[in-house]
């Protein structure tokens, strides 16, 4: 019988569902439901699984080559950068991930952060608990211009949002032609444009891990005076010391960030004490709903390898460096 090692806590966490589906297929083996499985003893458990469900977990070639039984590895979510793909690839080991499940929850969560920074909630909230009762003043969103960094699902969920607030919506997208971003309520602009025209920047991208910063501090100088960041991505899209001292010296009005270059951060990360940001520790597929969405997509693409069938959400073989 097959072997399916579980290596994040939140598999399966509101809904038994996805572990049935799992269970019909083989041993399902989920040793911690509160905290991710640490390296070391993932490489410890990985020679004995069939098939690895993973969440924000590093799947280096030291996993690979010591995961000799895996036929598939499933992504519990969307994002596959922590994933060496091609070498799965060359081992022969299909990947998967769960894309679209959690884009409404992320979708929600970035429009949160926007709200927040943008009328200062952490400073009006931290400072009651102080027991002081200042009016901190903030825009309202009706009227600005939000920029959007990443046109996909969760791209197009926020710009509905943004509309029904009576924003104007900017999109950038480099995969995608200006016909398709303005079918979906977007005007299109270059990246450079996007940035600067916008009173609110929101960034939906995949992230790299040895690439430099997309927001570097050239890009982040270029937005407007007073303009708020929300990242719910990837960390390494935003120098974060650059956006920290642009906060201090009040060229950015306030951040949202849901992600961060290393997580959780370290207790020096400047922006941790940077003023009117928002910080949430990369929850922005924590809903019920996304979970459980999560937790069937990628059991059942698990379920199927394991059985001889084609994946139906695979991820794509990655473009030759």
């Amino acid at each position: 019988m097959s072997s399916i090692l579980i290596t994040t806590p939140t598999f399966g966490r509101f809904s038994a569902e996805p572990g049935n589906v799992l269970a019909e297929a083989g041993d399902v083996i989920h040793p911690h439901d509160t905290h991710p499985m640490s390296p070391g003893e993932l490489l410890e458990r990985v020679p004995r699984a069939d098939a690895l469900i993973v969440g924000m977990d590093t799947i280096d070639t030291d996993v690979l080559d010591a995961g000799t039984r895996l036929r598939v590895i499933a992504k519990h979510g969307v994002g596959v950068d922590t994933i060496d793909v091609a070498a799965a690839r060359q081992r022969g080991i299909r990947v998967v991930s769960a894309p679209g499940s959690n884009a409404r929850a992320v979708a929600e969560l970035a429009f949160g952060l926007m709200l927040a920074a943008a009328r200062k909630l952490t400073t009006a909230h931290t400072a009651v608990l102080d027991a002081r009762w200042p009016k901190p003043f903030g825009p309202e969103l009706a009227g600005k211009t939000l920029g959007i960094l990443g046109f996909g699902r969760i791209g197009r969920l926020l710009a509905g949002y943004a509309g029904a607030f009576g924003m104007r919506v900017l999109a950038h997208d480099p995969h995608l032609d200006a016909e398709e971003i303005a079918a979906h309520g977007a005007h299109p602009v270059g990246f450079t444009e996007c940035l600067s025209e916008a009173e609110f920047v929101s960034l939906h991208l995949p992230g790299g891990s040895d690439e430099r910063p997309l927001l570097d501090r050239a890009a982040l100088e270029s937005m407007q005076r007073g303009a708020v960041l929300v990242n719910t991505a990837r960390g390494g899209l935003v120098d974060g010391n650059a956006l920290a001292e642009l906060l201090r010296r009040g060229q950015l009005g306030g951040a949202g960030l849901d992600a961060f270059a290393l997580e959780p951060p370290s207790v020096q990360d400047p922006l941790l004490n940077a003023p009117n940001v928002v910080l949430s520790p990369h929850i922005g597929a924590c809903s019920h709903e996304a979970n459980h969405n999560m937790g069937m997509t990628v059991a059942a693409d698990v379920v199927r390898v394991l059985s001889g069938r084609e994946p139906d959400n695979e991820v794509p073989q990655p473009p030759a460096r």
